[in-house]
């Protein structure tokens, strides 16, 4: 009789014990972001000769100032989508004694974006009319719709100015 009352009390709490080591499918994730984030379009805009000032406007304040090697700052990024693997991201720029940007190290490449990195293209942009889909008809010479389409068409792309050092 106390066997059966030891195993009836006994039962429940081992299956109570195995279940919470489980997890339960469907159940939300949250992702998880730690650190500074940081664009190819932050990277592109930074350039030799920048001081601490312009390149803290552009990328924000870093994550890591080392006091061993003050003229380095890190940034780093890390996030781990709900129930994913974990990636992080690095990019470490190096000033030189006169608070001048002069240096770049990281994930992250001046002047490529990472489709283009994958892709083994180069950062050259071509525009090209959109095909017109089946049952539409192109634009009228002379519409309003072939005027901008003509203006997209001959546009050419600027380099973008940058701020010279005070």
């Amino acid at each position: 009789m106390q066997n059966t009352k030891l195993m009836l009390t006994s039962l429940p709490l081992v299956g109570l014990l195995a279940l919470a080591g489980c997890t339960i499918p469907g159940v939300y994730k949250i992702d998880i972001q730690q650190g500074n984030v940081v664009t190819q379009d932050m990277i592109d805009q930074l350039r030799p000769g920048m001081t601490r000032r312009q390149v803290r406007f552009v990328m924000g304040s870093p994550l890591i100032t080392d006091t061993f090697h003050p003229d380095r700052w890190d940034y780093l990024y890390s996030i781990k989508p709900g129930g994913g693997q974990r990636l992080q991201e690095r990019v470490s720029l190096v000033f030189d004694s006169n608070d001048l940007l002069v240096g770049l190290a990281g994930d992250f490449l001046p002047g490529t974006t990472r489709e283009e990195e994958i892709m083994g293209r180069s950062g050259d942009t071509v525009i090209k009319r959109a095909p017109t889909e089946e049952g539409e008809e192109p634009a009228k010479p002379g519409s309003l719709l072939d005027e901008i389409q003509r203006e997209v068409d001959e546009a050419e792309s600027m380099p973008v100015p940058t701020v010279e050092p005070l």
